[in-house]
């Protein structure tokens, strides 16, 4: 779908040098393993995964992917960051986990090599850290079947981000490193949707991603003021 390579040389070596950390639930990664069990069960509420065939789109370290696999289905992982990958494919081997495997390959490229071969996508905090976020979303709905589902997760740019997301996260309770995310590169739910309906996919729901900071615990809610996940599913 495209010659060039949508991604940021600054980004994946940002994520690079943390490579060895992904699978550490106290490091910088903490929030992500504390939010995927919210995530994955929401997912699999609106389409069972068991027996699917999957795919997770800027994987990393393996986090959701590997967590897709142990619901049952057949997952492939792909991302661009050398260095996460191959701590996905070390943890896979070290915990057993069975019917996934990982690819250093662009959304865009896969599109080209394996349209509609899925049924269900996901995108989890991806899309912000691309210089074309569209791009990715187009790659996204022309890899799964019509009727599939495609699931986005990022965030929001609005005061309340930059608050709580940036300031409050990185820089206030350094539960993120600093420099994780880029207020301009924040997408706003509307952006997100014209994305989606351009590329041929129907909305079908929405949810926010809040954090409690005095329990230190997250959960999904109507909010999406900052985190949000939108549920999606390619037209006929």
């Amino acid at each position: 779908m495209s010659e060039t390579v949508n991604a940021d040389p600054a980004e994946l070596a940002k994520f690079s040098e943390l490579a060895h950390r992904w699978w550490d639930p106290d490091s910088e990664f903490k929030p992500l393993h504390q939010i995927n069990p919210l995530r994955l069960e929401w997912i699999n509420t609106l389409c069972d995964l068991r027996g699917k065939r999957v795919l997770d789109v800027g994987c990393g370290g393996g986090v959701l992917a590997d967590s897709l696999a142990r619901k049952g289905a057949q997952v492939t992982g792909i991302d661009l960051a050398s260095k996460a990958l191959r701590v996905a494919k070390l943890h896979a081997l070290e915990a057993g986990t069975t019917g996934v495997e990982y690819r250093e390959v662009s959304a865009e490229a896969l599109a080209d090599e394996d349209p509609a071969g899925y049924d269900v996508v996901t995108c989890m905090e991806m899309l912000e850290h691309v210089p074309d976020p569209g791009s990715v979303v187009r790659a996204c709905a022309s890899l799964v079947k019509p009727g599939g589902w495609v699931f986005f997760s990022t965030i929001n740019r609005n005061a309340k981000a930059f608050l709580l997301a940036i300031v409050g996260a990185e820089y206030v309770m350094n539960m993120l490193p600093r420099g994780t995310h880029e207020y301009a590169k924040m997408i706003k739910p509307s952006e997100l949707a014209t994305y989606c309906r351009a590329a041929g996919l129907a909305v079908h729901s929405t949810r926010g991603l809040s954090y409690n900071p005095l329990t230190e615990r997250y959960r999904l809610n109507a909010d999406t003021g900052v985190n949000y996940l939108f549920a999606t599913r390619r037209l006929a």
